[in-house]
């Protein structure tokens, strides 16, 4: 069975047939791994199909305070991924400090909850002295950010501060927290892409250091993203490399791409830079490894940027099929019939008589 079918494989190919890019795999029960290049930008892209049986979440937990706030452990997403025996993960909240190379206890930056437990709340803008809390964001960051809901059933929004709630722990859905995280803004409304601006009056915008030509948002970086489809059925974890031959994205162009190539209604921007990493679990060997190109260089070998906060994926393996039919068809050679039952195969020749009106078969031992 297995040259029969690298023979239609072929097959398929030398009649211009071949799959072109993207690229996409099914390598876990509702879930598509996608792969693609554009214009020197290299994306990896997850699907998770939220209704999918055996789908799950995890989002790192709450591990003592520092600075008297809830923090987290730092780890690497991939060893987040092997912690818990998930099958993908991805990097997710900003956090403080950042660039350090062992592990440490972070504040994560903006609202997160694990299980159930809201421990970072939304956050006005900027949080790093002295720059004063202005409308502006901060480089990044913008005031009391979006962000993702995943409730214990699976139900996915996209949430926003209540601020008739004074803990900043509240939204204006009506969901129930449960796995939370954030990033810098709503990057994707009601399927338009919505890049934040300066304000013009304050500091960052005044001092120079960004304004609306020269925004932290137009920089080209590595980028990871998080996004749902308009029925929120279909979860989307986007990254863009700046490594391994991949120039990075601006967010807009994220954006864009998630938008015009993923049916992406409403998405936020997570921490990027040395931060993106997707890991995923084989499917076969069940090892963990990072499919992008990391472009953080602390770690040697690279294995990802320590990060304060990482979401997992759980997913069930693909089901090997009772029956599988293939129908290959060659011009002039009628078609073959491929009827398999687990390791049990018989192929059936049909074609057309000489008549060309009538259909003739005859078996073909495997």
């Amino acid at each position: 069975m297995k040259r029969v079918f690298l023979s239609l494989l072929a097959a398929f190919a030398w009649c211009g047939l071949a799959q072109a890019a993207p690229v996409s795999s099914h390598p876990y029960l509702g879930v598509t791994y996608i792969t693609d290049t554009v214009s020197g930008h290299k994306m990896h892209i997850v699907e998770i199909d939220l209704t999918a049986p055996g789908i799950g979440f995890a989002v790192t937990p709450a591990s003592g305070t520092l600075n008297g706030i809830p923090a987290t452990s730092t780890q690497t997403t991939l060893n987040f991924l092997n912690q818990k025996q998930a099958q993908v993960a991805i990097n997710g909240n900003f956090f403080t400090p950042v660039g350090t190379t062992s592990s440490i206890t972070a504040n994560v930056v903006g609202l997160a909850a694990s299980a159930g437990n809201v421990f970072s709340a939304f956050e006005q803008q900027p949080i790093v002295p002295p720059v004063p809390v202005t409308p502006d964001q901060s480089y990044a960051i913008v005031q009391y950010a979006p962000a993702l809901n995943i409730d214990a059933s699976n139900h996915a929004a996209i949430v926003h501060r209540d601020s008739n709630q004074p803990d900043n722990k509240h939204v204006l859905e009506p969901v129930t927290l449960y796995n939370d995280i954030s990033g810098s803004a709503q990057i994707v409304t009601d399927g338009t892409v919505t890049i934040p601006t300066y304000s013009a009056s304050g500091p960052l915008y005044t001092n120079g250091t960004y304004s609306n030509s020269n925004s932290w948002y137009n920089t080209t970086r590595a980028r990871t993203c998080v996004g749902l489809t308009q029925d929120n059925k279909t979860l989307v974890l986007f990254t863009v490399d700046e490594a391994g031959g991949s120039s990075g994205m601006t967010v807009g162009d994220a954006a864009s791409y998630m938008v015009n190539n993923l049916g992406v209604y409403n998405a936020l921007n997570l921490d990027g830079g040395g931060s993106t990493t997707m890991a995923m679990q084989d499917p076969t060997t069940h090892i963990g490894s990072i499919v992008n190109a990391s472009s953080d260089s602390t770690n040697s070998p690279i294995q990802g940027r320590l990060v304060a906060l990482n979401l997992a994926v759980y997913a069930q393996p693909v089901p090997e099929p009772g029956t599988l039919t293939l129908l290959f068809v060659a011009a002039g050679a009628g078609a073959i019939l491929i009827t398999s039952r687990r390791k049990k195969a018989t192929r059936t020749r049909i074609g057309l008589n000489q008549n060309n009106k009538t259909l003739s078969s005859r078996a073909i031992s495997t």
